[in-house]
């Protein structure tokens, strides 16, 4: 006879911010009131809320919790985001464009960058690939607008995500919470106490001497993990050999007058420097390694690069880039920075702890506590990690900058044989070899590849052998021209916000 199922009655969650307040959030919205969430979070303790660029899935998790976007965007100050662009990466005085979305449209069954890169390689497109893409044809433009659903129109090809105010998106989750039965309580989490007999944690202290006790725990106590780490001792997997940036400097400075539709990350000699565009303000700030950069230097070297004076004292965070070797361990779930740390090169942190959520969801334990259920998430998130760690080196590693010692390191270093792999197959062949479950997907790969100068030795072979059938200029001619004309009457993306979403912060 099948084991009786006895439902968790409670779950408490160890700090507030970003990660805090989407996994309150999201439990509250699939639990209801069956089980009671308490979030322990103090006022004291600062959040990092630096992380204001997401990537496309965010949506989702809003669409999930039946938040209004329009609503979303003007609490938290938020604008739209079409992609990054990179300059200074691959060398100096060059730049290229990472867009969410696909290139070009697709006209025949081989994939529209395989032509593309056969008629580059024969020299008869001389532009970059950024040319085909709607996403870049927008955001250099400045405009914005919904992508349409008719897969037969060009304003199909393109995605998109948002940037926004990280703590105005926690204090607007906190909002929803609690509205829905979630309790949150003052105090500063100071030790954690574990069962005797299987070493799971029974309650937490805080530092005025209260303790509260629980079922289930869920650590998004940042960089400190106190309950993961600190008390579990899951151990940590350092990537610091691949990505070797360990601090950031932050200073927010005026918003811009015209706010662009996308995310720059500009390569300096010890790191790369951000720059955000939100409604109210534009978010800065340079990620670099201590090794090669002094914090004062760097600080200087973001202050003189800012648009206009920064309008706070600038902020030093310190990290660890890797991740837990255990991001659930015995009745604990890590989520956020306190189950592991990818720098924000490509905006991956918030969609680390959206999916360290909804898996959480997915193998959602009762009172029993199974391993195998452990054993699952902490094989798929292990995955996950490496999956887009693999994706940030690729950055790195492909320059042929040789001005700084940072890119002289990274030129050179050593990479993980499953990026190797990776590479090989595109330089030699201009394939494309990824596993399914890859957060970023092919357009994003061949941005990379491409706009770093990995240029393959020639084009997959079902391009040329498709040519002679299909009028591959004409078609490649009438996607530019459709291109064209359907961001010209598009409106630009200031107008978009303030008719659509204004931001009281603003």
């Amino acid at each position: 006879m099948a084991g009786a199922f006895s439902p968790l009655e409670s779950i408490i969650i160890v700090g507030g911010g970003s990660a805090g307040w989407m996994t309150a959030a999201a439990l509250a919205n699939t639990l209801g009131e069956s089980c009671q969430i308490t979030v322990v979070e103090s006022e004291a303790i600062g959040t990092v809320g630096v992380g204001e660029a997401t990537i496309p899935p965010i949506r989702h998790f809003n669409q999930r919790l039946g938040i209004d976007e329009a609503t979303f965007v003007k609490e938290t100050g938020g604008s739209y985001k079409l992609g990054i662009e990179f300059v200074d990466w691959a060398r100096l005085g060059h730049s290229y464009f990472h867009p969410f979305g696909q290139h070009g449209a697709e006209f025949d069954s081989v994939p529209f960058y395989h032509f593309w890169m056969q008629e580059s390689l024969a020299g008869r497109v001389n532009g970059p690939i950024d040319d085909f893409s709607m996403g870049w044809a927008m955001a250099k433009a400045g405009k914005f607008a919904h992508p349409l659903p008719d897969r037969r129109q060009i304003q199909s090809t393109y995605d998109y995500a948002y940037h926004f105010d990280a703590v105005l998106y926690a204090a607007f989750l906190r909002k929803y919470a609690e509205a829905r039965g979630v309790t949150r309580i003052e105090g500063k989490v100071v030790d954690a106490a574990l069962d005797a007999e299987n070493g799971a944690i029974e309650s937490v202290q805080l530092e005025n001497g209260g303790t509260l006790k629980a079922e289930f725990f869920v650590d998004c106590s940042g960089f400190r993990g106190l309950l993961i780490e600190g008390a579990l001792e899951a151990g940590y997997d350092n990537w610091q050999q691949w990505l070797p940036c360990d601090r950031a400097v932050a200073a927010p400075s005026p918003k811009q007058t015209d706010v662009a539709p996308y995310t720059r990350s500009t390569a300096k000699a010890a790191g790369w420097q951000w720059r955000i565009p939100l409604q109210h303000r534009t978010g800065n700030g340079y990620v670099h390694c201590g090794e090669f950069v002094s914090e004062d230097e760097a600080t200087e070297t973001l202050l003189s690069s800012l648009e206009g004076e920064a309008l706070a004292e600038p902020r030093m965070l310190r990290f660890v880039t890797g991740r837990r070797r255990k991001f659930w361990h015995k009745n604990c779930v890590a989520i956020g920075l306190s189950a592991g740390f990818m720098e924000p090169l490509e905006s991956t942190s918030l969609h680390l702890i959206q999916y360290g959520i909804l898996r959480l969801l997915a193998l959602f334990p009762d009172k029993e506590m199974s391993p195998l259920l452990a054993q699952e998430y902490n094989a798929q998130t292990a995955a996950e990690y490496e999956r887009i760690r693999d994706f940030l080196i690729l950055h790195y590693k492909a320059t042929s900058r040789d001005d700084a010692e940072l890119w002289r390191y990274c030129s050179s270093m050593a990479i993980p044989d499953s990026l190797q792999y990776k590479i090989d197959h595109f330089r030699n062949y201009g394939l494309l070899v990824s596993d399914e479950r890859e957060l970023f997907k092919n357009p994003s790969w061949i941005a990379v590849y491409l706009g770093q100068d990995i240029v393959p030795k020639r084009a997959p072979a079902l391009a040329a052998m498709r040519s002679g059938a299909v009028p591959v200029a004409n078609r490649m001619s009438a996607i530019s021209a459709a291109m064209d004309s359907a961001v010209a009457a598009m409106p630009r993306h200031s107008e978009f916000l303030a008719q659509h979403c204004p931001s009281p912060h603003a």
